[in-house]
């Protein structure tokens, strides 16, 4: 996270977030378009097990399982209801830099979340295995 640059604001924008719904299973039928999902904030990051999985790119939240009726910003909201960029009341072309900056901070804070988060969860699973082996050397089951 250093400093600002073209990378780090792409998914700002709308178009470049309704580039990434290639493949995505909804089609104009459905409240869960490409652009609805685009409009609420969300990348298409399917997998190979999950070709529905879309992430909000400012607060990172990740919902998969959408259903033809499901209205993406009704989702975003309830599924994450601190994410600011959801929470805007104009379009990001209308920001004023102040409003920019302070609106990515909050984006970082939910980076640095996630990044301490799964930092966390794989310490603790490799200190589970490793008690685990500590246990079995113990009790003398090599």
């Amino acid at each position: 996270m250093g400093p600002l640059n073209e990378k780090d604001i792409e998914f700002y924008f709308f178009e470049n977030r309704l580039k990434t719904f290639q493949g995505w299973p909804f089609d104009e039928d459905c409240a869960c378009t490409p652009e609805n999902m685009a409009r609420a904030g969300f990348i298409h990051t399917p997998s190979e097990n999950s070709p529905d999985t879309a992430m909000c790119f400012f607060c990172l939240k990740e919902l998969e399982g959408w259903e033809p009726e499901d209205d993406p910003e009704k989702e975003h909201r309830s599924h994450s209801s601190s994410c600011h960029f959801i929470a805007l009341k104009k379009k990001v072309e209308e920001l004023t830099v102040e409003e920019f900056f302070k609106l990515q901070k909050e984006k970082h804070k939910f980076v640095v979340n996630k990044t301490g988060n799964e930092a966390t969860a794989k310490f603790e699973e490799a200190a589970r295995l490793r008690r685990a082996e500590i246990i079995k050397t113990a009790m003398g089951e090599e």
